[in-house]
């Protein structure tokens, strides 16, 4: 049970505003579990909640099979890095790492060995008398990382850790981190609104969108099979266009064009919003027929924006072709890769 997350009916509200409402999360030992949502979901109350820096309006926090609600964060067996990195500008790189322990009064001889043990996992033992000043973004964010390690937490808790990095560096510290902490078999929950860290990191994870989590499970489950329309929107890059339409009878009405669709059959006569990514569009000799209103040439990919009907569609389009603007073309949409969403709630149907 070390390291285990379990919130049941977890609510906040801050007076009259209220940022979290009934969240649920069983976090396994040993797991790597992100928060994924846009600003303002929820996401890192969330995490401060289990770090015990904020206290739930409601529900409880069950922290390695014990009630934690009301434990102080000292008390919680958990280190927390920061998007800031909250490193004492004061401090050498190793009284930063040793802070923690030498809170806890861990003898000298001790915190020594644990130091430069945690700084040789994240490769800054040659920089353990500079301070944080001295120090390039991606090392500080190490130092930070080593300080949270140094004192073999139950539970890892990460706040959007790799934001002030650089793209390069963003990737190489991603798969860094997630070596790390398979090598510490140490449970971590991480806050991101980046979807393909989130993809790339997690073994599972929960979407947040106003204060609620919409979808829980691994990359794959959720991306291929949304919840939600807003879940539906917001992963994948570019993300997944959606339609409104009107089904009936096994066909879709979208704008002035229409699709036939029989397995969609049984689901009647309603309004409906089709979801589809843009790599189950392709352009040839037969489809729908489009204008190109806009051409984004992506290195091995083109992006197209299409107008169908009043509607933008886009298309992933492998290949470097550039396609003018205004050109007519036919869309073909692979009926196979649809998804349909319930106009009124968002909720899936298929």
């Amino acid at each position: 049970m070390k390291g285990a997350v379990v919130l049941k009916g977890v609510g906040k509200a801050f007076g009259e505003t209220r940022v979290l409402n009934d969240v649920d999360l069983d976090i396994r030992p040993g797991e790597f579990f992100s928060l994924l949502g846009p600003s303002g979901s929820g996401k890192t109350t969330t995490l401060r909640i289990i770090a015990g820096l904020e206290t739930a309006t409601e529900g409880t926090v069950m922290l390695s099979g014990k009630d934690a609600t009301l434990l102080p964060p000292g008390d919680r067996d958990v280190a927390m890095v920061f998007q800031s990195y909250a490193l004492y500008p004061h401090m050498t790189v190793f009284e930063n790492i040793a802070f923690p322990l030498r809170m806890i009064r861990t003898p000298a001889a001790e915190i020594a060995a644990a130091v430069r043990a945690a700084a040789a996992r994240v490769r800054i033992d040659h920089l353990l008398e500079r301070r944080p000043g001295q120090l390039s973004g991606g090392q500080q964010q190490r130092c930070a990382l080593a300080r949270a390690i140094v004192r073999k937490p139950a539970l890892f808790l990460l706040d959007e850790p790799l934001s002030n990095l650089d793209a390069k560096l963003r990737v190489e510290t991603r798969v860094e981190l997630k070596r790390l902490q398979r090598s510490l078999d140490v449970t971590a929950v991480y806050v991101t609104h980046d979807q393909e860290e989130a993809m790339s990191l997690s073994d599972r994870m929960a979407v947040f969108m106003d204060g609620r989590i919409v979808q829980t499970g691994s990359p794959e489950e959720v991306f291929s099979r949304p919840a939600t329309v807003q879940v539906a929107a917001f992963l994948g890059n570019p993300p997944m266009n959606v339609l409104p339409a009107r089904l009936s009878a096994g066909k879709a009405v979208v704008g002035s064009t229409t699709l036939d669709l029989p397995r969609f059959g049984t689901l009647g006569e309603r309004e409906v919003v089709l979801g589809i990514r843009p790599s189950g569009v392709t352009l040839g000799s037969a489809g729908v027929p489009a204008t190109v209103t806009l051409c984004e040439v992506l290195g091995e990919d083109v992006i197209l924006d299409l107008d169908l009907g009043g509607l933008l569609l886009r298309v992933k389009n492998p290949g470097r072709k550039r396609i003018p603007e205004g050109e007519r073309v036919l869309a073909r949409i692979d009926p196979e890769r649809l998804h349909v969403f319930d106009r009124a709630s968002g909720a899936r149907l298929d």
